[in-house]
């Protein structure tokens, strides 16, 4: 079943430069923060010495979904207006869009006409296929910055999950139950993403991963710390894992075309002066970041006629463009496909890391076998807590018990 992933021109309106710029204002103070960049945490690559830490600390995990990963900012608008509250996604561009159609109520309101705002939320836009070809658009919710106005960075997970879960998605879903025909006015359906305690890997790999693979598809794993803030910028403790074979690489790509001298047909047309042959295929320069608008040449990518062809005909500019890609079997860096949602490549730090999880070939079998030592660790943690006087641990709203996303409201 293929999968298109969402296209956020079509679901929300961009804002206009001033605009934005003035949201990235309101976000970075409810943040706390100068910084006007992209709010998101950023996850590293797995590597062998991860597979220590997950024995040290408690990991929740979720599947890393082949969606579009965005932030959600619940803004204030005109209250004397149609929309006192306006919704934007927040790319990994910086990139704001207006989304209508949106209305999360507080808690216990029953006339559900109160709604949220100064709040921001971290998740993922999938377009969920069904067996009978239906679609659903769906943003997924894995984390929860600010609340009504009151960070919650500095908690952990668990309490920023249970956060969002009963004061946004509780009162969120008691809405739709009581006016179901409203749903087809909204722009997306929002859900909170299935998480699952570390060592219960094998239940992603056997149960959860296979469901949404023929749903909305799937490319690896997110470990995340329980008991670390929320990081803005590369998060150490956040794991991204993917099959070894599905290592990839965002790099700038810059094409090089042969140079051509002129021939007689040329010259009797004018050309006098060599020129590039943009009918051949050219040398496909790979390059990495080293600071902001700063890069340096990493190698080539390979590719084949066809696939060249095939590149062609996505009608986007090549030369340039951030093309994500993987190393096959005899070295060589392959297309895997183009970034046209980020600006830039990946930095050389993230290379370097990248470049270790592909060395070390952590697998599938590899994390299932360690799951009975992260769960020993986990409870000899948590029974320490608790004969120390403090509280055990808890785990995530969606975790506990039924960890099977939610397909229908």
């Amino acid at each position: 079943m293929s999968h298109s992933v969402p296209d956020l021109d079509q679901i929300g309106i961009k804002a206009e430069h001033d605009l934005a710029d003035q949201f990235r204002r309101e976000v970075a103070h409810l943040l706390g923060r100068s910084n006007l960049n992209f709010p998101g945490a950023q996850p590293v690559s797995f590597s062998a010495k991860h597979l220590a830490e997950l024995q040290r600390e408690d990991y929740y995990v979720c599947e890393k979904t082949d969606g579009i990963r965005c932030l959600m900012y619940f803004a204030r608008g005109d209250p004397e207006s149609e929309t006192p509250e306006i919704h934007y996604l927040i790319d990994r561009k910086n990139d704001y869009r207006f989304v209508p159609g949106l209305h999360f109520p507080l808690p216990e309101d029953d006339s559900f006409q109160s709604y949220h705002v100064d709040t921001l939320v971290d998740g993922e836009l999938v377009n969920d296929i069904y067996e009978d070809g239906s679609q659903q658009l769906k943003y997924l919710v894995f984390d929860c910055l600010v609340l009504d106005g009151q960070s919650l960075m500095h908690r952990t997970l668990d309490k920023r999950l249970a956060y969002f879960k009963e004061k946004v998605l509780k009162p969120y879903n008691a809405m739709y139950r009581k006016f179901p025909e409203e749903k087809q006015h909204r722009a997306f359906a929002v859900e909170d993403k299935s998480t699952q305690v570390s060592y219960g890997i094998e239940m992603m790999f056997r149960e959860i991963i296979p469901q949404v693979k023929q749903i909305h598809g799937n490319d690896g794993l997110i470990f995340t710390c329980r008991s670390t803030p929320y990081r803005i910028g590369t998060d150490e403790h956040i794991l991204k894992w993917k099959p070894p074979s599905e290592n990839t690489i965002d790099f700038r790509m810059r094409l090089e075309f042969p140079i051509l001298e002129p021939d007689t047909d040329d010259e009797a047309e004018g050309i006098t002066e060599p020129y590039p042959d943009y009918d051949a295929m050219p040398i496909f320069h790979l390059f990495v970041m080293l600071n902001a608008g700063e890069y340096r040449p990493w190698g080539e990518m390979h590719m084949t006629q066809t696939e060249w062809e095939d590149l062609k005909n996505m009608h986007v500019p090549l030369d340039d463009a951030i093309v994500e890609c993987s190393k096959d079997e005899s070295g060589q860096w392959r297309f895997h496909r183009l970034r046209d949602d980020k600006n830039d490549a990946n930095h050389i730090s993230t290379v370097e890391k990248v470049l270790e999880s592909i060395e070390d070939r952590v697998t599938e079998d590899d994390l299932i076998k360690l799951a009975p030592v992260i769960k020993t660790a986990w409870k000899a943690r948590a029974a320490g807590m608790a004969s120390g006087g403090g509280k055990p641990r808890s785990i995530p709203p969606s975790a506990n018990g039924g960890v099977k996303r939610k397909f229908e409201e």
